[in-house]
């Protein structure tokens, strides 16, 4: 059968059971485009990169080669399971329950003895003897009738007793030392968890140590050579933990005074009591408690009280001993300490102050890999030129800006279905002012942008080596070029509260981000303005855009909006477009005062001034396409009196469907324009 401590040592060692490492496992490497990638809806939706990394330091970061690491989320989750595992691992009397169990045995097998001694003095036929067993049973009886109930009053009342049965009288006298060496042991567990059993030897041991710990402290605090590497090689197997500096040492020791402290607040008064007791009773080393006592205000002064007025409900079953008990709290204090640090990180370099070493130990090897790469979440930012630091706040550059703009392009295109995948080919050639880097023959009509290169080249071929080279007309070999065509589109964004409240926004801002990358990065000659409208309009500039928020404000001002488009529309030339998205109806518009007016339902008045400004656009040739989320029925009016005026079209779409609907839409409309000029 197992003893109580196999069982325990059984339930610790299966306290790594997430990512037992034995050498072969990679750790998480994290790169940094992988990681714009994964923070480009975060940046897009809320515009602030700390803010997205704060999530991905929450829900974990899926690595370069598809393998997800365990965030904060997770790694609380382990610690609430921990610490539910260990409150199931045994009940924190334990030892003095089973203590107080054997003792009733005892005194059942020494009332047993009693009564045996009784019976064979009577049937001795010797009236003398029998008279004297019978009195010396009753007072025996008497005695063990009046025993307290507390185990601690049993063994105080028994000292001295008289037992009759001699088993008992051993059995008694065993556990007597027991408790002693329990005594003693959770006195020297405070500071030391190298002495898994204490013999005098030990504790005299044990006093030298405290003796010589004490000394250190005070040559310490008069700033003298403190003589840490001397004490730890004398002392050193009583810490495994192996310390490096004299601070290290005693942080460790004043976690398992904590820990001690933690398990007699976890107790019941009553259990704390017996505890009390037992050590007044058997622990009558008044210079060890002494030492510790010592040594324990100096701890005190120098770390606070760390987690003393903790306490936890131990749940199990299993009697735990003194020494197993402390190794509990002492866990559930490191799992209180983790938890409290990761609650209070913000950003990732909080997460660089947690000891991994410490996270290795309570959660895993893949938790504590993981946390050390969460920690190196900005720097790897910043050395990749994403993000800068700017007055203590992180800010996109460039880079970084075209990068979530490319991840929210490359996302709209990949949610596209293939048959509805856009294209931007022109196969004709022809002239124009954009060169191909490719050359034809030259023909009647060409522009003459001759090759010199290649038509020598022909020449020499056409006549042999040697100088002169002679030209004649079938040398000339010129460049081709495409057709240069030109387009100029301002995407118009619903920025009212109705689109976070219906779950638009972040689809129609990655939208906006793809919309600009497309255009600035496969159409440089075009041109792409960007505005956002709701009790107001206003223009935004490219760096603008990835912190654009909803405005907490009512109103969506399409007359602002389209006021303001137009206007910049009007320094551009070529095929001229207003992109809108928006889910709501003009329920705003600019008075002639300069005012804004607002009125929900939408009133005559701002519907009239709205169209007005429709009609204007159409005037100087702005086709107005609108994408239409969560339409209602007053929408829908608006929107075809509005596409009649223009000759724009609507799009009916879903949150999801949005940005494939613009660019397919955009594509389309670009190619259109691209063959016309062609013709």
């Amino acid at each position: 059968m197992s003893t109580i401590a196999d069982r325990y040592r059984s339930f610790m060692a299966r306290r790594f059971v997430y990512s037992r490492w034995d050498g072969s496992q990679r750790g998480f490497d994290v790169d940094a485009d992988v990681l714009m990638e994964q923070i480009t809806d975060e940046v897009i939706h809320h515009g602030d990169v700390a803010a997205a990394l704060r999530r991905v330091m929450e829900r974990g970061l899926r690595t370069a080669d598809g393998r997800q690491m365990p965030g904060l989320a997770e790694m609380r989750e382990r610690i609430r399971e921990r610490r539910e595992e260990i409150q199931e691992s045994g009940e924190l009397d334990g030892s003095l329950a089973e203590a107080a169990r054997e003792l009733a045995d005892i005194l059942d097998e020494e009332r047993h003895a009693i009564d045996q001694a009784r019976r064979d003095a009577a049937r001795s036929g010797d009236e003398r003897r029998a008279t004297h067993a019978d009195a010396a049973a009753t007072e025996r009886m008497m005695r063990l009738d009046l025993l307290p109930d507390d185990l601690a009053g049993r063994m105080k009342s028994l000292d001295g007793y008289n037992f009759e049965s001699a088993e008992a009288a051993r059995r008694f006298e065993e556990l007597s030392e027991r408790l002693r060496s329990e005594m003693m042991q959770q006195l020297v567990d405070r500071v030391s968890e190298g002495m898994e059993s204490v013999t005098p030897e030990d504790v005299q041991r044990a006093k030298d140590m405290l003796s010589a710990l004490n000394e250190m402290i005070d040559r310490r605090d008069q700033g003298e050579d403190p003589e840490f590497e001397k004490f730890m090689d004398e002392f050193g197997d009583m810490f495994p933990d192996n310390p490096s500096t004299l601070d290290e040492l005693l942080e460790s020791i004043a976690r398992r005074m904590a820990a001690m402290q933690a398990m007699l607040n976890s107790m019941s008064p009553e259990q704390r009591e017996q505890l009390s007791k037992l050590s007044q009773q058997f622990m009558d080393d008044m210079d060890l408690q002494w030492q510790v006592d010592r040594l324990s205000s100096a701890l005190q002064q120098q770390f606070g009280p760390l987690n003393s007025d903790s306490s936890y409900s131990m749940e199990g079953e299993s009697p735990m001993s003194m020494a197993q008990a402390l190794d509990a709290m002492a866990e559930m204090g490191r799992l209180d300490e983790l938890e409290g640090l990761i609650d209070a990180a913000t950003s990732p370099a909080d997460l660089a102050e947690i000891d991994p070493e410490r996270v290795r130990e309570v959660l895993g090897d893949d938790a504590a890999s993981a946390l050390e790469q969460l920690a190196r979440l900005t720097n790897e930012l910043i050395e990749a030129g994403l993000v800068d630091r700017v007055e203590g706040r992180l800010e996109l550059t460039p880079r970084g800006l075209r990068a979530i703009g490319s991840n929210a392009l490359r996302d709209l295109f990949t949610s596209l279905r293939q048959d509805r995948s856009g294209q931007h080919h022109l196969p004709t050639i022809g002239q124009g002012h954009e060169s191909a880097y490719d050359t034809k023959p030259y023909e009647f009509g060409d522009s003459f942008r001759l090759d010199l290169h290649q038509t020598i080249r022909n020449a020499i071929a056409r006549q042999g080596a040697g100088t002169p080279v002679t030209l004649h007309a079938d040398d000339f070999e010129v460049e081709r070029t495409e057709h240069l065509t030109r387009a100029a589109t301002v995407l118009m964004v619903d920025l009212s509260m109705s689109m976070p409240m219906r779950g638009n926004f972040l689809p129609a801002k990655k939208v906006a981000m793809a919309l600009h990358t497309l255009i600035t990065s496969r159409f440089p000659h075009d041109y792409i303005g960007l505005v956002g409208f709701s009790e107001t309009a206003r223009e935004i500039t490219a760096a603008q855009l990835p912190e654009v928020s909803w405005d907490y404000v009512y109103g969506t001002n399409m007359h602002h909006g389209f006021t303001l488009a137009r206007k910049m529309l009007a320094r551009e030339h070529g095929t001229k477009q207003i992109i809108m998205v928006t889910d709501g109806e003009p329920t705003a518009h600019i008075t002639s005062r300069g005012d804004v007016y607002f009125d929900y339902p939408p009133s005559p008045e701002t519907l009239e001034v709205t169209l007005r400004e429709v009609v204007r656009c159409t005037r100087e040739h702005i086709r107005i396409n609108t994408f239409v989320l969560d339409a209602t029925a007053s929408l829908d009016r608006f929107i075809e009196q509005m596409t009649q005026l223009n000759g724009g079209r609507a799009f009916h779409t879903t949150n999801d469907e949005l940005g494939g609907y613009v660019l397919e839409d955009f594509l389309e409309r670009r190619r259109r324009i691209t063959h016309r000029r062609a013709g």
